[in-house]
C-alpha cells in the first residue's frame, strides 16, 4: 500500500515540478518568487489536479491512466494555476 501511494505522490510532485521549469526555465515568465513560488504553485496545482480527478473519475477515466494518476487533471491544473499566478506579479522582468 506505501508503494501504490509513494508511485501516486512522486508521479504528481514530477509534474509540478515539470510545469514549474516549463514556466520558468522555457517561457521565462515572470512569477512572484522566481522559480520557488513556480515550483510551490506547481505542485499545488499538480495536486489539485489529482484532487480534481479524483471527484470527476467517471467523466475522464479514459484520458489517461499513468501509475494510476491521470496525468491531464494535474498537468492542466498545475499550468492554470503557474500561468495566474504569473500574471499576478506585479513586476514585469526577473
Amino acid at each position: 500500500m506505501f508503494v501504490y501511494y509513494f508511485n501516486v505522490f512522486l508521479t504528481y510532485f514530477i509534474i509540478g515540478f515539470a510545469a514549474a521549469v516549463y514556466f520558468y526555465f522555457i517561457l521565462k515568465k515572470p512569477i512572484l518568487g522566481k522559480f520557488f513560488g513556480a515550483l510551490i504553485i506547481g505542485l499545488v496545482g499538480s495536486f489539485l489536479g489529482g484532487l480534481i480527478d479524483w471527484m470527476f473519475s467517471d467523466i475522464i477515466r479514459k484520458l489517461s491512466d499513468f501509475n494510476s494518476v491521470n496525468l491531464f487533471a494535474s498537468l492542466i491544473t498545475a499550468f492554470i494555476l503557474i500561468g495566474i499566478f504569473s500574471r499576478a506579479n506585479p513586476s514585469s522582468g526577473r
